[in-house]
């Protein structure tokens, strides 16, 4: 049995990113959560994650980390190549989309932390962070522009790239963050997937609290 170990829905975006791949494609999981920054979660993790790091995924003794080596694990064990464009060229640009954001945008992660439950205010972040948002952004509106024409998502169809920068749409929606109209778009259509909505309706019922995320001020 596949068993996917993730942080909390409202605060972990890298847990995310491979649990709406795998829910969207319906592809069958226990999941097992462990709550972030919690006596409980240090010791566990260390038998659960090489890097003591949340996800990972446990698929009949194999042990996949990190959200994108297990969002490809998937896309090649269950997903039969789904998961990214058919066409080459739009491939190559959807996993060079992909990879920028796993390394990328640290403004932006240090300064708009996911908080799925977070509602605008006037907190605000500096012009590095400005430049993350305009980045992804234009990002979000060349991949449309070049593939987008058979579906909503940034390549037509959902896909990794699109559980990548699935949490990036949290974190603009909950700081109030400024968009275009492909970007207001492109966020309506991540939000319109039941699999998020699913993920989201369980981030707003947990109880536990992150402070130092909760209380940016």
């Amino acid at each position: 049995m596949r068993t996917l170990v993730i942080g909390n829905k409202n605060y972990s975006s890298w847990s995310l990113r491979p649990w709406l791949l795998l829910r969207h494609f319906e592809v069958v999981f226990e999941e097992r959560r462990l709550l972030l920054d919690t006596p409980a979660f240090h010791d566990q993790i260390g038998r659960l994650s090489p890097n003591r790091r949340v996800p990972v995924l446990h698929d009949d003794g194999l042990v996949v980390w990190d959200s994108l080596a297990i969002c490809e694990y998937a896309n090649e064990r269950y997903l039969d190549g789904r998961g990214w464009p058919a066409d080459p060229r739009a491939r190559a640009q959807a996993r060079s989309a992909a990879a920028e954001m796993h390394s990328g945008f640290a403004a932006l992660r240090q300064q708009l932390p996911m908080n799925c439950r977070r509602q605008p205010d006037a907190y605000r972040w500096d012009a590095d962070a400005d430049r993350d948002i305009a980045r992804i952004q234009d990002l979000w509106r060349d991949l449309r522009a070049s593939h987008g024409a058979g579906g909503p998502f940034l390549c037509g169809a959902f896909g990794i790239v699109d559980a990548m920068f699935a949490p990036v749409v949290m974190r603009f929606i909950g700081y109030g963050v400024e968009l275009d109209d492909q970007a207001h778009a492109y966020a309506d259509a991540i939000r319109a997937l039941p699999a998020f909505a699913e993920w989201l309706a369980a981030a707003h019922a947990e109880s536990e609290h992150l402070p130092a995320t909760d209380n940016l001020k």
